[in-house]
């Protein structure tokens, strides 16, 4: 499995969380946010105009996983280098968008496990799932897993808790789900009565083993290169490198030897005060180290061996490796299984060919038995009749004893007679062929009948069928005169509808032409008052031309203008405003009359 294959099940985990409404597909402004933070994580430059000309030919609606992934692989996945990223923060951005979503556990149980063990839990599942989606572990690859966190707790695998989960209804034996596998984790089935920490401890253990290719990791004594002294680090060995800190926290990395085809690890003696020495030894270096026990030594120096191995085959992961060694052999499994079923089929059919066979030959035997009956009573039924036959002849000799002399007598009389006898069996002879050549007849007449009737019986199926069909004609028929006589109904029941509409509307038209036969007649009287109110306004511009008389003789008349606005209400909606301008003048004469203006 590649790097890129393990990228694609962490990212199709944060696409489905993304798919609220579970239709297969996510907006654009959704897949911006994730593919954002994918370039984040995956240390890669973000084009933010790149998905947007992906996808410029089709619409604004939402883009489905098969849409999305040509431009996941274009833009994101091509550009990724390896080691130049920490995919614990690709797996912890995935999680964090499902987790959302689809991981609901009771926060109330007792045997919750912690956000983070349920996290490596996550990425462990995601490393040993089948390569197809939706992503399911194998019941195989499921005992596998908590094989190895019983192990790295030091107890003994519960077989039969196992086998009641997979027996339950929800649990399908092709594979389980993530959920389905935290949810049994979270029931506290597998760690009964275990403290927390312990589990926390050897989940994290099994994950630094699968997911983090850790091959083993642990106190050694080193002895320096320089000052020649020995210092207890913490060793962390993966396929491709020794890496020793000072402490198991492993924040203060100390060195890191490289391990290729040239390295190689051998048992040192005792000495300098130290036991269980090995060395480690590359090209340009020996290192020498020590363990707490043999045991502990010979771990160590296999464990070294095996990433030097994996290192030459080209190899990159233990646990990859196994993992395709354990599906390989699961498909030879299922291949022989598969076999062994088409033989035991076939050795089936055989089994029943024969029952078969053997119920026939019983047949046969139980029909020879019966005719074989048939025939001894038939051949004594022969046998009576011959001894009955012969008792009558002996009858028949002792009466013709008797009637040959009366017979000689006779014997003229019995030759003519016998004469006729032979002439009247040579009729009965030609009468019998006649009656045989009449059977004959009778019997073509009988098979052409039974032919006429298997031709009237076909006629008579051929004729039912299709009174058959012509039945479903004329429900057909029925059916679509109900349905026509419906919508008449409806149609009828419209046209009442917009009969009754046609009365409403008629009836506004009437009360809207009232409406305006009054307004009419209040214009008239509005236009009436407007006269009047035209009248009164000559009457008031005559007396003020009368009131605006010069002072008197010499006397002194200011210049100014005088504005006088005089609003008659005529009708609630009508106002007339007059307007009259004045300007004097020393000639009475010349006084204009007061302009009128309406608003």
């Amino acid at each position: 499995m590649d790097l890129r294959s393990e990228l694609l099940k962490s990212i199709w985990y944060g696409f489905t969380a993304l798919d609220l409404e579970k239709s297969g597909k996510v907006s654009k402004s959704q897949l911006k946010v994730l593919s954002h933070n994918l370039c984040t994580v995956l240390a890669i430059p973000h084009d933010p105009v790149a998905l947007e000309e992906h996808f410029r030919d089709d619409d604004d609606g939402p883009v489905s996983s098969q849409g999305y992934m040509p431009y996941l692989n274009k833009y994101i996945l091509d550009k990724v280098i390896e080691g130049s990223f920490d995919k614990e923060n690709v797996d912890e951005l995935c999680w964090t968008l499902t987790a959302k979503k689809n991981y609901q556990p009771d926060r109330n149980s007792s045997t919750l496990l912690p956000e983070r063990d349920a996290f490596r839990l996550w990425c462990l599942f995601n490393f040993l799932s089948e390569d197809k989606y939706p992503l399911v572990m194998v019941p195989d690859e499921v005992e596998y897993l908590l094989k190895k966190v019983c192990m790295s707790m030091s107890i003994e695998f519960n077989y039969v808790e196992l086998e009641d989960f997979f027996s339950q209804d929800s649990v399908q034996q092709s594979g389980i789900t993530v959920w389905v596998f935290l949810e049994m984790m979270n029931s506290g089935k597998i760690t009964r009565g275990i403290d927390k920490s312990i589990v926390s401890m050897a989940i994290e253990e099994v994950y630094r083993e699968i997911v983090g290719d850790v091959l083993k990791e642990g106190y050694l004594w080193k002895k320096g290169q320089l000052r020649r002294n020995w210092k207890e680090r913490w060793f962390t060995l993966r396929p491709s490198n020794l890496a020793y800190y000072t402490g198991e926290d492993r924040k203060d990395c100390q060195g890191n030897i490289a391990l290729d085809g040239n390295c190689c690890v051998e048992v040192l003696p005792d000495r300098d005060g130290k036991r269980c020495m090995f060395c480690l030894k590359t090209l340009s270096k020996t290192y020498e180290m020590s363990a707490s026990d043999t045991k502990q030594r010979q771990e160590w120096t296999t464990a070294i061996q095996t990433a030097i191995r994996l290192h030459t085959e080209g190899k990159t992961s233990l646990h990859k490796d196994l993992k395709l060694k354990r599906r390989e052999q699961r498909e030879q499994r299922e291949k022989r299984r598969q076999a062994k079923e088409e033989e035991l089929q076939r050795l089936r059919a055989l089994q029943e060919e024969r029952e078969r066979k053997l119920a026939e030959l019983e047949l046969l035997k139980e029909a020879q038995k019966q005719a074989q009956t048939l025939l001894e009573q038939d051949e004594q039924r022969r046998r009576q009749q011959h001894e009955q036959l012969q008792k009558a002849l002996e009858v028949q000799l002792r009466e013709a004893e008797e009637a040959r002399v009366s017979m000689q007598a006779e014997m003229a009389l019995k030759e003519e007679e016998a004469e006729r006898q032979r002439k009247r069996i040579q009729e009965l002879e030609e009468m019998q062929k006649r009656l045989e050549e009449a059977l004959q007849q009778e019997i073509k007449a009988r098979l052409d009948e039974e032919a006429f009737r298997y031709a009237q019986a076909g006629l008579l199926a051929e004729e039912e069928e299709k009174m058959k069909a012509l039945m479903a004609l004329q429900e057909e028929q029925e059916e679509y005169i109900l349905k026509t006589q419906r919508e008449k109904q409806e149609l009828k029941q419209e046209m009442e509808a917009k009969t009754r509409a046609l009365d409403e509307a008629q009836r506004q038209l009437e009360e809207v032409r009232a409406n305006r036969h009054r307004v009419d007649q209040d214009v008239v009287a509005a236009q009436r008052k407007l006269r009047q109110a035209s009248t009164n306004v000559k009457h008031w511009n005559v007396q003020m031309n009368r009131l605006m008389r010069p002072i008197g003789p010499g006397g002194t008349y200011h210049s100014h203008l005088t504005n006088i606005w005089v609003v008659i209400s005529i009708h609630p909606l009508l106002k007339i405003v007059l307007n009259y301008e004045v300007k004097p003048s020393n000639d009475r004469k010349n006084l204009p009359p007061a302009a009128l203006s309406t608003q």
